[in-house]
């Protein structure tokens, strides 16, 4: 009866676990350049000094879809999106390298190029600053340049370039502020094949229908794990009336 109990319990508590995850996924359906949180799982027997009779469930691995997003022209100079496979580099909170799909950048007071959430958005050589009253021009391949407003196309200046990197998705990890980064923590190849799509944003790779089609399954799931309880605790009730006739 005890294995019953034990096996449903722990598959409910991980439909839980899912649900939370597509719950994230659709709260950030509309977030730019949001990779899709996807889970899943394996049963695990419960060893011990007796037999392995008992089993729980456990993530098998927690990954991302790296599915790419739409393409949304918005035709603002400091929107970018990538073409295909590719990352935006940029500095986290640490200090330490990480990417994103999010090409909402703007300029801070100090002329740091950032990401919307005032991330600094890293070159090949570093950080980007932009001269003040100047227009910033972005090529495919991550080239920033600047022309001052009434110049000729010959005064344009370039900045640097942006690191646009390639790494493998099974050596990415997503971290708990979003942004993905290398499992061994170190920093990724600067890949020129990446290109940048300007004036444009790459949208979630959410699918709204499915995920709501998801949450439904789950929720069916759940309900059944609960009636497993049930006849669990109903199945321990009739035992014990029997028990006690005798």
């Amino acid at each position: 009866m005890d294995r019953l109990i034990y096996t449903a319990m722990t598959g409910a508590h991980q439909v839980m676990e899912q649900q939370a995850t597509v719950a994230n996924n659709l709260a950030n359906a509309s977030t730019t350049g949001f990779r899709a949180q996807v889970d899943t799982f394996r049963a695990v027997p419960v060893t011990g000094a007796a037999l392995a009779t008992r089993t729980q469930v456990q993530d098998a691995s927690v990954a991302a879809d790296f599915t790419p997003g739409p393409i949304q022209q918005t035709g603002r100079d400091l929107d970018l999106a990538l073409q295909g496979a590719g990352w935006f580099t940029v500095q986290a909170a640490d200090g330490k390298e990480a990417y994103t799909r999010s090409g909402a950048l703007k300029v801070n007071a100090n002329g740091i190029l950032q990401t919307e959430k005032g991330l600094t958005v890293l070159g090949e050589s570093g950080p980007l600053t932009v001269p003040p009253d100047t227009s910033l021009l972005v090529g495919k391949d991550g080239t920033l340049s600047t022309v001052t407003p009434g110049s000729s196309p010959a005064e344009i200046a370039v900045l640097g370039r942006l690191k646009l990197v390639n790494p493998p998705a099974k050596d990415l990890q997503r971290g708990d502020d979003g942004l993905f980064r290398r499992r061994d923590g170190k920093p990724a190849v600067a890949d020129p094949s990446v290109v940048v799509i300007g004036g444009a944003l790459e949208g979630s790779n959410v699918n709204v229908v499915d995920a709501m089609v998801r949450m439904i399954s789950l929720g069916r799931q759940f309900d059944m794990h609960m009636n497993l309880l049930k006849n669990a605790e109903g199945n321990a009730s009739k035992a014990s009336q029997i028990l006690s006739l005798n």
